[in-house]
């Protein structure tokens, strides 16, 4: 073969000529003559072999050329040529490369071979895959798995094709054909013409998907094979980033890519490469579109994911893009560490180096929780999070990472409050401290081991040696000062001193010598020279060596010199130590000794470890603590998926028992009635996984901790807990449960006592069954003698809380508002449960029980519920107990112990001179105002109800009765249909009803003969004489008994109203004004007309000194002008004033008022100017910061164009009447809080001689210079020019005003203002009037029908109020704490209400 096949870089240079001995394709066969020529390539295949190849080559060449011409089944049949040439080459090429000599023909044979099938299977691929991928040819494969050659029917399987084409490439690839080139230097053209292949099957946007994972796989194999045998590793990379930017969805395949050829392939310095590329990347490049960010950033956190081990050499080129602008890199790189940290540098075996990583790691990712984008702060969270459920914190880091979370719970981004909750879950779950996480509970046990501690401190510091310092660093320390002594010594001045010195020296030495040998010399030298009488040692050391000439230990001075000196003292010293070490050696060991100080070592460190736990694990849990303060708050949010994960987390801490954590639980209780679904089911499941999920051995252990779990929870509840938690059990008892039965058991077992219980619990077991009876009503009804018998029977002036329970689970046996049609369960009234209940009544009202009235108002309730004819029962029962209170009288009862102060019983009784108990009269006055109020109930319900049951029973029986002619039928169903159609469809019939029901309450329940008519004068005359009768008790029943005797009907209502609103207004009690209030409040549901002149009143309660009386008033208020039965008017003020309110439940109610008032349209748009005006009245005397605070959360919900532009003409004209600097500022202030738009800036510019005058005053120039600020950002050119202009404006009056000195620019303007100029130095007057609004636009306030309406209203002469005083004089006239008639408000406006009979549906 005298030819070379070099790879073409286009494929139509292999029709042009070629160079010497380069291969040329001669024929270009026509797509005609295509098929036939197939064929001779095929049958020479099956003949010859792969090595066809070399003589067919133009056949397939001719099918790229013809490619968009011919049909689809000869390009599928070339395909299939093509792959068995190369998988034949790929099975005949062994035996060639591993031949130990090959002819140089045979090589170049093959090789053209190769590189010319290789070149014709990825052109053939690569045209396929576009046309695949332009005409949608991926489809199902047709019936019996046949290909379809038709072009409309798309390129049949081909997925299966492609991956055959990518396994053949693989497997000829693998193989070391390198050595089939000269020096095996295979050529760039032939790597490039397979690597086009593979990436343009990449390019295929269902590549990332599942069903392409084969063709994914063999990609990448081949490409690892490429670069690890052919040198495309810097090619690769480049790749990969180029499309990265182009193909977003290639980042998990890329990831996935890199991570095999690092791995298996064992090529890490791609990941080098590929990483150092994306660090290249600038800042500003990123930020740009098309940059491919998104796809980097996935692209990095997957191979994370993948090979962390391997990101940590390259890190530090990632790390840079932490300080640019793209937000989405921050977060692959925070992801990054947060992978290498979890699976890398983790554990106790990490070296220094990697110890040292680890904490800068933790820093960084410290420092982004505090990023500028939220989505930065979420995924960091979120990064600590997955930290923690792997344990790869350190214990050190706990403490600062907890605050930082706690802390990200005030973000303002939603992703990041739920990252951070998420995480503090995660700590609770993974804590590694304690399954029982209560600063309570660890606080003694703390401050008991840390006394422990500093006893054992204190203990061993008694004992501890005195630090021993070696004799050679004492020596060293010495030595240059003793040098300088031994000088001085050696040369003394003179001889006279030389011979002193001697003298005094022998005299101290034959002192020693007397009593001591040479060795004691050499102690007392070495004692010289600790204490540092260094000539004194010197001395003795010279002295002794005439004294012991002979001695070894003073033998080197026998030549006195400075050196010798130094060294005898030198091994006197060190010797000295030495010795008594040796001696010390000699003696024998103490190992007891030893061994309990070691002991003791041991056991401080252990009692040290104990204490930090102990404080370790305290901060821990106060930081949780803190935590679920916050996150109880948000159960309450708007966004669903916070409070799913509030719930959540209330779920796991209250399962670690954390302080304060059941708190949390039934805070989220009420969410039970929430509308989202969403938020319901995550309440209803948390409450299954905490209470209705025991665990246990048994059926029966389960039933007991599911009882106890839910007793604790109703232990202290609220009636509004205990109904959300019915809700919730009512649906366990109803499932079916195997429990059911069982805990239906227990709880009998504890009501009963036949299981030692606590009274709670038994009070907890009767509310359970009546939770159940809701369920099943056999529950309760079936034991209706059990029940009665227990807790009302002989024993129940012992406890009538249990009772009043009771009394609540027999309620649910019948349910009086979702009764069925037929006729209302009722029992007879000499059934034992009436005969209980009246009796217990009845002796209670004569005993002094705090718990008698809950029991009372139940059980009254109950009566009215189950009784036939319940008011001859309660008559009797009034009766009863009258009588028993006249009886004490009479027997001179017990004198009120509080007051000390009694009491008129009745008429009778003061004629007498008798006396009677405040407390019981109280009662029996709580009584009556009971039987009242459930009478007026019974009729108004039960009875009406069974009015119009009956009469409809009659009607249906009337009818079967008649059977009327069907003439008579046609023209009773016109009637009928008439009738419905006008509304009037038993309209007469429901109206006698509810006229004889308002006859009943008007005529004959306060009737002279009528019992309840007896009392009325008795509650009167309590209620205006607090002087008189000031027992708070006495009071409190008087007041509230009057109010339900009102509500029996409209005359009863106006004679005592100005004796309620007294009672409202001057009462000492605030438990009587807040009942007051509420009682009110009902009163103006039923007779609105009668209550709507004393408005004002109801209004003046949310100013009242006392806490709980403010937050009755705004509640009492909040239901009745959202349900429209109160006209909304200026007075709603007060309401504003209630935002700024020292307590936070109040002011949560104000916000929550207005909140659901902004939902009604315009309502507070209409309001705004009143509430202005009060406001900013100096009478009231408001701080400046009080009232924005105010208007900054009114103004914003101001959110229509059209009402703010309105609102900046109203208070711009209120400029012209404000009187004081204070108003001027306020009213510049709420200018500001406007959400100002074009239109509002506008009407802002006409208004300008309303202010202009004004600006001199910096608190109307600064608001007004804001709102300039505001509107320039994001403004247009020509607006912002707009706003230039009129802030210069601004400017030069308010610097005129302050200087007294006109500017240059302003001159020009005088001059063409004119006579102008002294209108605006003097306030204008108002307008007289308005023109009348067009329709279409926004209607003023009801309360300001003109501009004279904004305007601060002048104090009006009014007649001075009669002083109304309480009197305690017994003679006084008692009507005189009565209001004056003068003082009565009048009714001006009626309300129009709904008919009796549309109530009555109601």
């Amino acid at each position: 073969m005298s030819w070379d096949f070099f790879v073409p870089v286009c494929t139509g240079d292999l029709v042009n000529t070629g160079g010497i001995n380069q291969y040329v394709v001669q024929d270009v066969v026509s797509p005609k003559q295509l098929p036939a020529s197939l064929s001779r390539f095929k049958a020479a295949l099956r003949s010859q072999g792969p090595l066809c190849i070399l003589e067919h080559f133009d056949t397939c060449y001719s099918v790229l050329q013809h490619c968009n011409s011919v049909e689809l089944g000869v390009k599928e049949d070339t395909l299939e040529l093509l792959v068995q040439v190369v998988s034949g080459l790929a099975a005949t090429l062994p035996a060639l490369l591993m031949a130990t000599s090959v002819s140089a023909a045979e090589r170049k044979e093959k090789l053209n071979a190769v590189k010319m099938s290789v070149f014709l299977l990825c052109k053939l691929t690569e045209t396929l895959e576009v046309f695949s991928c332009r005409q949608s040819f991926v489809t199902a494969p047709g019936k019996g798995g046949k290909k379809g050659k038709a072009g409309g029917e798309g390129l049949m399987q081909w997925d299966t094709e492609r991956e055959k084409v990518l396994q053949a490439l693989v497997q000829l690839l693998q193989l070391d054909i390198r050595s089939l080139w000269n020096l095996s230097l295979v050529e760039e053209e032939f790597i490039s013409c397979v690597t086009c292949c593979c990436y343009k099957v990449l390019e295929n946007s269902t590549i990332s998907h599942v069903k392409s994972k084969p063709t994914r796989d063999c990609v990448i194999h081949l490409l690892g094979v490429l670069i690890k045998k052919y040198n495309h590793l810097l090619g690769a990379s480049v790749k990969v980033i180029q499309l990265l930017q182009h193909f977003e969805q290639l980042s998990s395949v890329f990831a996935q890519a890199v991570s095999v050829w690092s791995t298996e392939y064992g090529v890490r310095a791609i990941i080098g490469e590929v990483i150092r590329e994306i660090g290249q990347k600038s800042s500003e490049e990123l930020a740009r579109e098309g940059s491919g960010v998104k796809a980097f950033s996935s692209f990095l956190s997957e191979l994370s994911g993948l090979v962390p081990e391997l990101m940590i050499p390259n890190i530090s080129v990632l790390i840079t893009h932490l300080e640019g602008e793209s937000h989405t890199m921050r977060v692959a790189v925070c992801e990054v560490l947060g992978d290498i940290l979890v699976r890398v540098l983790c554990g106790d075996g990490l070296d220094e180096s990697g110890k040292a990583d680890r904490d800068r790691f933790f820093d960084t990712l410290q420092e982004h929780l505090h990023d500028t984008h939220s989505h930065v702060r979420a995924r960091v969270l979120q990064v600590y999070t997955r930290i923690v459920n792997s344990k790869a914190l350190p214990l050190c880091r706990y403490s600062d990472v907890m605050e930082l979370a706690v802390g990200r719970l005030m973000d303002k981004s939603i992703n990041a409050v739920k990252s951070a909750i998420q995480l503090l879950a995660a700590f609770i779950a993974h804590n590694p401290y304690s399954c029982k996480l209560s600063s309570a509970d660890l606080k003694k046990p703390l401050e008991k081991e840390t006394v422990k501690l500093r006893e054992m401190t204190e203990k061993l510091e008694g004992k501890a040696p005195v630090a021993v310092i070696k004799a050679s660093e004492l020596w060293a320390a010495m030595e240059p000062e003793l040098h300088i002594t031994v000088g001085t010594e050696l040369e003394p001045s003179s001889e006279t001193e030389k011979d002193q010195q001697e003298d005094e020296d022998g005299r101290d030495v034959e002192e020693e010598k007397v009593t001591e040998d040479e060795r004691a010399t050499a102690v007392m030298i070495a004692q010289y020279l600790r204490v540092n009488k260094y000539r004194n040692a010197v001395r003795l050391c010279i002295k002794a060596h005439s004294c012991f000439p002979e001695s070894e230990m003073f033998a080197a001075l026998s030549t006195l010199t400075p050196e010798t000196l130094m060294e005898t003292l030198a091994l006197i010293f060190k010797g000295s130590d030495e010795d008594a070490a040796e001696l010390s050696q000699n003696l024998p060991p103490t190992p007891q000794k030893e061994g309990e100080k070691e002991g003791e070592d041991g056991e401080l460190k252990k009692q040290e470890m104990l204490v930090q736990y102990l404080k370790d694990t305290e901060t821990f849990a106060l930081q949780v603590e803190r935590a679920i303060s916050v996150i109880n708050t948000m159960l309450y949010l708007k966004t669903t998926s916070v409070v799913h994960e509030a719930v959540q987390f209330c779920v796991t801490v209250c399962e670690f028992s954390v302080a304060n954590s059941v708190i949390g639980v039934r805070k989220m209780l009420p969410l039970v009635w929430s509308t989202d679904t969403a938020i319901k089911d995550a309440v209803v499941q948390a409450y299954r996984r905490l209470y209705l999920n025991p665990q246990g051995d048994n059926i029966r252990m389960k039933a007991h901790t599911l009882v106890d779990s839910l007793s604790e929870l109703m232990v202290d509840a609220s009636l509004g807990t205990i109904q959300c938690l019915e809700e919730i059990v009512q649906e366990f008892f109803g499932g079916g449960s195997n429990l059911q039965s069982t805990v239906v058991q227990v709880l009998w077992e504890r009501f009963t006592g036949k299981r030692e219980t606590s009274g709670l619990n038994r009070r907890a077991a009767v509310l359970l069954l009546g939770m159940a009876t809701r369920a099943e009503r056999e529950v309760v009804l079936s034991n209706l003698d059990t029940l009665c018998s227990v807790a009302l029977g002989e024993k129940v002036t012992e406890d009538f809380l249990l009772a009043r329970d009771t009394v609540i689970t027999i309620c649910g046996i019948t349910d009086h508002i979702r009764q069925s049609k037929g006729a209302p369960f009722r029992l007879p009234q000499d059934h034992q449960l009436f005969t209980c209940l009246t009796q217990a009544l009845a002796e209670g009202v004569v005993m002094e029980d705090p718990y008698w009235q809950g029991f009372m108002e139940q059980a009254v309730r109950l009566i009215y519920f189950l009784a036939e004819s319940p008011d001859q029962l309660c008559s009797r029962l009034v009766q009863r107990s009258a009588r028993l209170l006249l009886d004490q009288i009479a027997e001179g009862g017990e004198v009120n112990k509080d007051s000390g102060q009694t009491q008129d019983g009745s008429q009778e009784s003061s004629e007498q001179g008798e006396q009677v108990n405040c407390v019981c009269l109280a009662q029996l006055l709580a009584l009556c105002g009971c039987v009242a109020f459930w009478q007026v109930s019974h009729l108004e319900r039960s009875v009406s109800a069974e009015l119009r049951r009956r009469r409809g029973e009659t009607e249906e029986r009337e009818e079967k009765e008649k059977g009327p002619s069907s003439k008579a039928k046609q023209q009773s169903a016109n009637e009928s249909a008439m009738e419905e159609e006008l509304g009037l469809m038993g309209a007469s019939a429901e109206d006698t009803e509810a006229e004889l029901i308002r006859k009943i309450c008007e005529t004959e329940l306060l009737a002279e003969e009528n019992l309840l008519c007896a009392f009325l004068p008795l509650l009167v005359k309590v209620c205006s004489s607090p002087g008189r009768y000031s027992h708070p008790q006495l009071t409190t029943a008087a007041c509230l008994a009057l109010s339900q005797y009102m509500m029996i009907s409209p005359s009863v209502c106006e004679e005592n109203i100005r004796l309620i609103f007294t009672v409202l207004e001057r009462s000492t009690l605030p438990v009587v004004r807040a009942n007051a209030i509420i009682a009110l409040g009902d009163l103006t549901v039923r007779f609105p007309n009668i209550l709507e002149p004393w408005t004002q009143n109801l209004y003046a309660r949310l100013s009242d000194e006392v806490p709980s009386v403010r937050q009755t008033a705004v509640t009492v208020l909040t239901q009745l002008v959202l349900k429209d039965v109160l006209k909304v008017k200026g007075q709603v003020s007060e309401v504003a004033v209630l935002l700024i309110d020292p307590e936070p439940h109040i002011t949560s109610l104000a916000l929550n008022f207005f909140n659901e008032l902004a939902t009604k349209d315009n309502a507070i748009y209409n309001l705004l100017p009143d509430i202005i005006s009060r406001l900013s009245d100096p009478e009231r005397g408001m701080s400046s910061e009080d009232f924005n605070t105010i208007m900054k959360q009114l103004f914003s919900y101001i959110t229509k164009e059209r009402q703010t532009e309105s609102l900046v003409e109203k208070l711009c004209q209120r400029f012209r009447t404000a009187k004081t600097e204070r108003q001027w500022c306020d009213l510049a202030t709420s200018l500001s809080l406007l959400s100002m738009c074009e239109r509002g800036f506008k009407r802002l510019q006409e208004c300008w001689e309303c202010y202009s005058d004004k600006l001199t005053e910096p608190g109307v120039y600064q608001p007004l210079l804001s709102i300039t600020a505001k509107l320039r950002r994001g403004a247009k050119a020509q607006f912002k020019a707009q706003v230039d202009e009129f802030e210069k404006r601004l400017t030069a009056v308010h610097t005129r005003g302050l200087e007294n000195v006109e500017s240059p620019e302003m001159d020009e303007e005088n001059q063409r203002e004119g006579s102008s100029e002294k209108t605006v130095m003097r306030t204008p007057l108002p307008t007289r009037g308005r023109t009348r609004s067009k329709r279409g636009q926004a209607k003023p306030s009801s309360s300001s029908h003109s501009d004279d309406s904004f305007v601060t209203p002048q104090k009006s002469r009014k007649s001075k109020k009669p002083v109304i005083t309480f009197s305690s004089d017994e003679e006084e006239d008692e009507e005189d704490a009565v209001m004056a008639e003068s003082e009565t408000p009048k009714v001006t406006t009626p309300i129009s209400r709904a008919s009796r009979r549309a109530r009555l549906r109601n």
